[in-house]
C-alpha cells in the first residue's frame, strides 16, 4: 500500500514537471527584454523565463553567431538543445512511473482478493467456558464492627491507706476471687479490735456475756429495771396501807398525800428505767455494726478479681498512699467477648436474635462464629444503622478492639448462583460477562454480590444453565468462539 502511495506521488510530480516547461520555439537571447516586443520572451511561462536566462548567462559566452535583436552574442541554438535534453529525460521518467504504478496495482488487487479467502481460513477463538448451576447459598448481611470485653472493669481502693503489695501487671491473667493487690491492715487491725471492746461494754450494761452473738434480752431481767420494779411495788403497798388507814380515821390526810407522791415517784423511776435499757439495746446494736464496718474495711484491704479475666492496664505502684477510690487496675473479661456491628437501615428487618454471625479479624484468615443476643431498640438517627450485640466464643486468638468483618446468615435455606472471579471484568463502575450463545460471544452487563473463595455470588445478569467465558480477555461480542472445556 506505501509503494503504491509513493508511485502515485512520483507520477504526478513527473507531470507536473512536463506541463511547466517552456516552449520549444525559443528565439531570444540575454536580452529577452528587448526582444518582448516580438512576443517570443514574454509568452513563456515565469518559472521558464528564469530557467532560460540561467541558461543563456551560463553560454553566452560560448556562441559564436550574431544577434539581430541586441550587441549580445546569440545563444537560442544552445538553450534549445538544453531544453530538448530535459525534455527526453522527463518523458522516460514518466514512463518508468507508469509501468511501475502498473505493477502496483496490480499487486495491490491480487492481495486484496487473496486477503478474504486468508481471513476466511482463521479458525474461531478458542475459550475455556464456565456452566452455571444453582447451589444451596445462604442469604446473609454484610456489617463491620469491633470486638468488645465482655465486661470491664476499674478496680479502685474502698479505704485509704499505703499500698502495700500488687501481684499482677498489665497481660496478667487472674481468676475469680485471686488477690490483685493489698493496702496496709494495721490501722484497721486496730479498729476492729475497739470496735469490739465497744461492743463487750454494751452486752455488759445490759447482762449479757462479753462473748456472744445473741443481743436479745429481756428488760425485766436487768438490773436496773428489777431495782426500779422493786422501788415501784413498796411504793404501792404503802399507799395502799397509808389510804386504808386514813379511810379509819388513823392517819391523817397530809400522810396519804405523801405516800401517793412516793408512789408516783417510784412508778417514774421505772418507767425511766424501761427507757435506759432500751437505750442499752439500741446501743448494742449500735456497736455490733460499729464491729461490722471496721471488719468490713479491714477485709477491703484486699483487692480481688471480680470475675476471670485479664489485666488491661496498671495505674499504682508499690509505696503509693491512695484515697478510697483510686484506680488500681483495669480488669477485662476475655472469653466470651462482646461483637458490636452496625447494620444498614435497608437490611435491619432481616436481623433477628439468635440467628449466627461469622466473622474474620483483620490480618487473619481464620473464620469465628457467634450469635445475636442483644438488639438495639432504635435505628441510629446519625448513621441510619442498627446497633447489634452478638457473643462469640474466645478460643484464645481474639482480642478486644479488633477491626471485625462479619456476615450474619439471615436464611441458611436460599439458593444463588456462582461463578469464577475471571468471568467478570469491570471498566468504569460497570460488570460484565460474556456468555456463550448459538457458538458466539454475548456480552452481558451483572449484578454482583459477596465474594466467596474465588467465585462470586450474581445477583442479576445470568441464570442457571448459561456458560460464561473465563478470562475473556479482548473478547467481542459477536466474535466466534470455540470452547474448549466447561
Amino acid at each position: 500500500m506505501l509503494s503504491l502511495v509513493l508511485s502515485v506521488a512520483w507520477y504526478l510530480f513527473c507531470v507536473a514537471q512536463i506541463f511547466n516547461l517552456p516552449y520549444r520555439r525559443i528565439g531570444f537571447c540575454v536580452g529577452g527584454e528587448r526582444n518582448a516586443r516580438a512576443g517570443t520572451f514574454d509568452a513563456l511561462p515565469t518559472s521558464s523565463r528564469r530557467y532560460g536566462r540561467l541558461q543563456v548567462r551560463a553560454t553566452r559566452h560560448r556562441t559564436r553567431n550574431t544577434c539581430v535583436a541586441c550587441r549580445d552574442r546569440p545563444v537560442a541554438s544552445s538553450i534549445q538543445k538544453t531544453f530538448f535534453k530535459h525534455d527526453l529525460i522527463l518523458k522516460l521518467l514518466l514512463a518508468c512511473s507508469l509501468v511501475w504504478l502498473t505493477a502496483c496495482e496490480r499487486s495491490f488487487s491480487s492481495s486484496n482478493q487473496q486477503r478474504p479467502a486468508a481471513e476466511s481460513t482463521v479458525s474461531a477463538r478458542r475459550v475455556k467456558g464456565f456452566r452455571i448451576a444453582a447451589l444451596p447459598l445462604e442469604r446473609t448481611v454484610s456489617a463491620v464492627g469491633s470486638l468488645a470485653a465482655f465486661d470491664r472493669a476499674t478496680l479502685s481502693t474502698k479505704v485509704a491507706g499505703r499500698l502495700q503489695t500488687i501481684a499482677v501487671d498489665i497481660g496478667s491473667v487472674v481468676r475469680f476471687g485471686e488477690t490483685i493487690a493489698q493496702i496496709e491492715p494495721r490501722d484497721y487491725q486496730l479498729q476492729v479490735q475497739q470496735s469490739e471492746a465497744l461492743l463487750a461494754q454494751a452486752r455488759v450494761r445490759l447482762g449479757l456475756p462479753l462473748d456472744g452473738t445473741n443481743d436479745i434480752t429481756d428488760f425485766e431481767q436487768t438490773s436496773t429495771v428489777r431495782q426500779m420494779r422493786a422501788l415501784l411495788d413498796e411504793a404501792k403497798a404503802n399507799r395502799e396501807r397509808v389510804l386504808k388507814l386514813t379511810q379509819q380515821g388513823i392517819l391523817s390526810t397530809s400522810e396519804l398525800e405523801t405516800t401517793e407522791a412516793a408512789y408516783k415517784v417510784a412508778l417514774s423511776r421505772y418507767e425511766d428505767a424501761l427507757v435506759e435499757v432500751r437505750n442499752r439495746q439500741a446501743l448494742l446494736a449500735q456497736r455490733r455494726a460499729e464491729l461490722e464496718i471496721a471488719r468490713q474495711h479491714l477485709t477491703d484491704t484486699v483487692i480481688s478479681a471480680p470475675f476471670d479475666g485479664a489485666v488491661q492496664e496498671r495505674r499504682a505502684n508499690l509505696g503509693e498512699f491512695l484515697d478510697a477510690g483510686t484506680p488500681l487496675v483495669t480488669l477485662v473479661r476475655m472469653n466470651p467477648l462482646r461483637l458490636r456491628l452496625e447494620v444498614p437501615e435497608r437490611e435491619a428487618t432481616n436481623v433477628r436474635v439468635g440467628q449466627k454471625v461469622r466473622l474474620k479479624v483483620e490480618g487473619s484468615a481464620n473464620v469465628h462464629t457467634g450469635e445475636i443476643k442483644r438488639l438495639s431498640p432504635v435505628i441510629e438517627e446519625p448513621t441510619l444503622m442498627l446497633r447489634v450485640e452478638a457473643d462469640v466464643a474466645n478460643p484464645g486468638g481474639l482480642r478486644p478492639g479488633s477491626f471485625v468483618r462479619a456476615e450474619i446468615v439471615t436464611d441458611d435455606r436460599a439458593v444463588g448462583i456462582l461463578v469464577p472471579a475471571g468471568a467478570i471484568t469491570s471498566f468504569a463502575g460497570v460488570e460484565k460477562a460474556f456468555v456463550i450463545r448459538e457458538g458466539k460471544a454475548l456480552e452481558k452487563l451483572v449484578t454482583t454480590g459477596r465474594r466467596i473463595g474465588e467465585s462470586l455470588e450474581i445477583l442479576a445478569g445470568l441464570e442457571a444453565g448459561d456458560v460464561v467465558v473465563i478470562e475473556p480477555g479482548d473478547l467481542q461480542t459477536g466474535q466466534t468462539v470455540n470452547l474448549t472445556d466447561s
